[in-house]
């Protein structure tokens, strides 16, 4: 069950950082230049939503469903991607500097976290 359900919904270039996000719907939200440093969107469900440019610098998505999400140049700095569900998101131009994964977390078909990606 879900916290709060913001499926669907428009906050782009929102500043949304620090909040607290665990276990929310955002399937396929536009999150689009939104600022979501520190937030904490562990166990997010955030399969397709759009996340271009957004910046996530120190936020927790761990055990979080970014399947299909584009996240073409957002800055995952120092991000909890921990047991992350990244399967066909679109990880180009991403920033993973200092960012924290495990063996569980899941990337897309082909891309090396630890080279910067394909």
């Amino acid at each position: 069950s879900f916290q709060q359900d913001l499926k669907m919904v428009d906050l782009s270039g929102r500043d949304m950082s620090g909040l607290y996000l665990r276990a929310c719907n955002l399937l396929r939200a536009n999150l689009k230049g939104t600022n979501l440093d520190g937030a904490n969107l562990n166990g997010a469900y955030l399969a397709w939503a759009y996340l271009g440019a957004a910046t996530l610098k120190g936020a927790d998505l761990g055990d979080a469903d970014l399947a299909g999400a584009g996240l073409e140049g957002a800055d995952l700095s120092g991000a909890n991607l921990s047991g992350t569900n990244l399967t066909r998101a679109d990880l180009t131009g991403v920033k993973l500097e200092g960012a924290r994964y495990d063996h569980r977390t899941a990337w897309p078909e082909g891309f090396e976290p630890h080279n910067g990606g394909a």
